[in-house]
């Protein structure tokens, strides 16, 4: 199945001369989501994870499912004051500023193998937050999941060490 098909390409959204990638309407074609949450899983059925980690909103989606199919815990990371107990967080810089991710103190515990899944990856800086965070709490990164990689920003570079798997990759805007 060509999934690039199924994705809707939003030229100069959030700005001027970015091409947006919008999933909603891979996610709204049966065949298409199921199709890739398929893959997606086949990619790490008999690994040995413990969780899996996706950040608000879109991470929920396929990675809330991918724990479900693999029989393992999902763990939400999200922006301030959205989770209800103590929590630990990690700042990371954007290109017009920072922003921070929390995850709640006890949800990765030492020595837990994580594997974080999003919908899509563009520099890599969010990704890289999202294992920092990790690490801090004493997991182990396994590896990253994405739905689509934008392989011309280069991510790659900023996950070197990461096993990183993605299942559309877009080498242009």
């Amino acid at each position: 199945m060509d999934l690039k098909k199924k994705i809707r390409n939003v030229p100069d959204f959030p700005k001027k001369g970015i091409v947006f990638r919008d999933i909603t309407t891979l996610l709204s074609d049966g065949d298409a989501f199921k199709y890739s949450v398929d893959k997606m899983t086949e990619q790490y059925k008999g690994k040995e994870i413990d969780l899996i980690i996706g950040a608000e909103a879109r991470g929920f989606i396929f990675g809330a499912i991918l724990a479900y199919n693999l029989g393992i815990g999902f763990i939400p990371i999200r922006k301030p004051g959205k989770l209800p107990y103590e929590t630990c967080e990690t700042s990371y810089d954007l290109e017009y500023g920072k922003n921070i991710l929390q995850m709640h103190v006890d949800a990765v515990k030492k020595g837990d193998k994580v594997l974080i899944v999003d919908d899509l990856v563009a520099t890599g800086g969010t990704a890289k937050a999202k294992a920092d965070l990790v690490e801090k709490m004493g997991g182990e990164v396994l590896g990253f999941c994405f739905l689509i990689e934008l392989e011309f920003l280069n991510p790659r570079k900023v996950l070197e060490g990461y096993e990183v798997f993605s299942l559309i990759k877009y080498d242009s805007e």
